[in-house]
Parts: C-alpha cells; structure tokens; sequence
C-alpha cells in the first residue's frame, strides 16, 4: 500500500491545508483529498508543486 505522508509533513511546518492551496494553486479540494488519502489518481504537477513548496523530495511525501 502507498501511503501519503501530507498530513505529518504539514502538522510537522505547521502549515493549514488552506495555506498550501493558496501558495501552490492547487485546489482546497484536491489537497484535502491528498491529505486524507483519498486520490485515485495523482497529478505529478501537483506533487512536484506541494514539494517544491514543503522544500522535500518525492519520497518524502510518499
């Protein structure tokens, strides 16, 4: 199983899942579904966004 680790990286910078929408462009919707692992299917332009702003590599976030 793949597991997101979002929610961890982002209590861990203290940052809202609000925060990450607005500084990436990516939906409030679409980071919420990131962050509650609920994604079928995710965007490699949203990743590389949320880690270019988390300042971690891929493997971090998952």
């Amino acid at each position: 199983m793949i597991k997101i680790h979002l929610s961890r990286m982002l209590g861990e910078k203290r940052i809202t899942q609000a925060e990450l929408s607005r500084q990436t462009g990516i939906r409030p919707s679409t980071i919420s579904d990131i962050y509650n692992e609920m994604s079928e299917r995710l965007n490699v332009e949203h990743l590389d966004r949320i880690c270019e702003y988390l300042d971690c590599s891929i493997s971090d976030l998952i």
